[in-house]
């Protein structure tokens, strides 16, 4: 679908001062708390290790609370996203949380054109990023073509399991409803809200999105010249998936009431470019 982008980009632009707005509370964490993280990092630091002096880069950074918390582990960070107005937003975050931190506009498979070439470290993407992207081995080329030999991807995402899955439904049963695996199509949504609470109706309401199998993404990785070197599936998420069927952990994550361990949640992939 040639138009994705706009039909995609769209509904970001309309709702990116809205999640920044909605996330007021945790923003004004990070600029009273210079030591303050996202929960998403937090969740992955004894993962993630030290990175202290690499230079990152956050594909699809949306208003960039992940990205300034990467910062604040001392990496040199630059953000990445379609998106203008989610973008102002993190440029503003960054000012008053006195994070250095430089956010560049474009699409994730134009990224090689807009930063140079195997100079990073360190390329990260956080959750509810990969079903933006129509072809997961253009996504895993552009990350191969990123990093220098020894760099690393760091991925904490939604389980393809999970996406697959319908939403709420009344009986509480898990149904697989969507795709698992990549398709030409998009699987086509009509939703006129977002993904924080708000009372407000936006005008757009359009998106398309493309699941990806757990094994297509690393095959596309190892393709693209990466080794894999950690995965592990967790039982948790950083959001109520399932209203009503969920409840908070200690960690602040959210994980099915009802025998978590039928479901993989989410999970964190590493691999390392090796040629």
């Amino acid at each position: 679908m040639d138009d994705y982008r706009l039909i995609n980009g769209t509904w970001w632009d309309e709702r990116a001062p809205v999640h920044a707005a909605v996330a007021g509370d945790r923003i004004a964490q990070f600029v009273a708390d210079p030591d303050h993280i996202s929960d998403v990092v937090r969740f992955d630091v004894p993962r993630l290790g030290d990175i202290a002096g690499l230079r990152g880069v956050h594909l699809q950074c949306h208003i960039g609370t992940d990205t300034i918390s990467l910062a604040r582990l001392g990496a040199r960070m630059t953000g990445l996203d379609f998106s203008e107005p989610a973008l102002v937003e993190a440029r503003r975050l960054a000012e008053r949380a006195g994070a250095d931190v430089d956010f560049v506009r474009a699409e994730l498979y134009e990224a090689l054109g807009v930063l140079e070439p195997g100079s990073f470290d360190l390329v990260f993407t956080g959750i509810g990023a990969l079903c933006w992207l129509p072809d997961i081995r253009r996504w895993a080329a552009v990350v191969s073509g990123l990093l220098r030999p020894g760099g690393r991807l760091f991925l904490r995402e939604g389980h393809p399991v999970l996406w697959a899955l319908a939403d709420a439904r009344e009986d509480g049963l898990l149904a697989l409803e969507y795709p698992y695996f990549e398709r030409t199509q998009p699987t086509a949504f009509d939703d006129a809200g977002t993904y924080v609470q708000t009372d407000l109706t936006f005008a757009s309401s359009a998106t398309v999105e493309w699941n990806h199998g757990l094994g297509e993404i690393v095959t596309a990785l190892l393709d693209a010249g990466m080794q894999l070197t950690m995965l592990h599936e967790h039982d948790s998420l950083p959001w109520e998936a399932f209203e009503g069927q969920m409840e908070q952990t200690a960690d602040d994550e959210w994980r099915l009431i009802d025998r978590p361990w039928r479901l993989p949640h989410s999970y964190t992939l590493q691999a390392v470019r090796v040629r």
